[in-house]
């Protein structure tokens, strides 16, 4: 049976919507879910009868989101520490985290370590696309600059991701440029455009509004760009929605039309929720690491869990070493 740790304090609301979720989660999946946090914190909100379910590592150290991410390397007995030890000692199979991200992805990458062939682990995320399947972006965050190589290795690893976990079948994949010719994009694009040449699924160069038309499966960018495209995903979704709410308020006939379309405004919403997704997977470490949002509620939470629990089952990480494997053999 899947095993996975669940940083039970890191969220930003405690550990009430982080236990709810997982509770959620047992409901629905059969799995071992780890918590790791404050033991008379936890207890009191667990269910009766799921507490002969749910393991308990007890541990009373959080590392709060004002404290650098370096910290956590020294801070051994906090509950991502302890949650990440767990995974390396085959403990427990992933990890959903809810706490400082760059604590998690530092922790991660130290103490896991990186696949074999990999140069630097991505953060993953899923966008909203009209067509209804979701888009592979990467990276969002967990490197700041990036060379060449970094971005060819990441559109592999987004691609098996997309194939393996996403079930897509030959992938698109693109490169998240200023334009689609070749003579568009920065020095570091147009260096991994060149060297993507001719890679299965690879079309070129597109624009960020491939991410949500559906024309592209997988886009790789830079974490500076990744996370500031991220972001203002996660800006306008939230803008819309007020929007949407304010002028309904304000016209009898928009409640109208609002009451008569309340299916089609719950798809929406579950379209643009980055609850429905649950977190970010940190790809090409040795593992399964879900990052999720720092104001995760239980649906977030829950969903984090089937994340990784799928993630775990689909071995992606072999298929992310085999391609990547591959493709060194192929420049040698």
């Amino acid at each position: 049976m899947v095993k996975i740790a669940i940083d039970a304090m890191g969220g930003d609301f405690g550990p009430g919507p982080i236990v709810k979720g997982c509770v959620q989660a047992l409901k629905k999946k059969l799995f071992t879910p780890i918590l790791v946090g404050k033991k008379s914190e936890i207890l009191p909100l667990l269910p009766k009868s799921y507490r002969d379910k749910i393991l308990i590592v007890d541990t009373d150290d959080v590392i709060s989101m004002s404290d650098a991410a370096t910290d956590a390397v020294k801070r051994k007995e906090s509950t991502i520490y302890k949650a990440i030890e767990l995974v390396k000692n085959g403990e427990a199979d992933g990890l959903v985290s809810a706490g400082h991200s760059g604590a998690t992805m530092t922790l991660a990458t130290l103490k896991l370590g990186r696949l074999q062939h990999v140069l630097r682990p991505a953060l993953v995320t899923l966008m909203p696309t009209k067509t209804g399947r979701r888009s592979v972006v990467l990276d969002v965050g967990a490197n700041v600059d990036s060379k060449p190589e970094h971005l060819v290795q990441f559109a592999v690893m987004g691609g098996c991701y997309a194939e393996d976990v996403l079930k897509i079948k030959d992938p698109s994949i693109g490169m998240l440029a200023n334009g689609e010719e070749d003579s568009k994009g920065n020095d570091v694009t147009k260096a991994a455009h060149k060297m993507l040449k001719g890679y299965k699924g690879y079309k070129g160069n597109v624009e960020g509004s491939d991410i949500f038309n559906g024309s592209c499966d997988v886009i790789t960018c830079d974490g500076f760009v990744g996370n500031l495209v991220l972001k203002a995903a996660e800006g306008v979704a939230s803008t819309i929605s007020i929007l949407i709410k304010d002028y309904i308020r304000k016209s009898p006939v928009a409640i109208t039309g609002a009451l008569l379309m309340r299916k089609v405004f719950k798809l929406l919403k579950k379209q643009i929720d980055y609850s429905e997704i649950g977190g970010a997977p940190l790809i090409g470490i040795k593992g399964c690491v879900i990052v999720g949002h720092g104001k995760s509620d239980a649906r977030a939470i829950e969903n984090a869990i089937y994340q990784s629990i799928n993630y775990v089952n689909t071995g992606v990480n072999e298929h992310i070493i085999s391609r990547l494997g591959q493709l060194k053999e192929k420049e040698n």
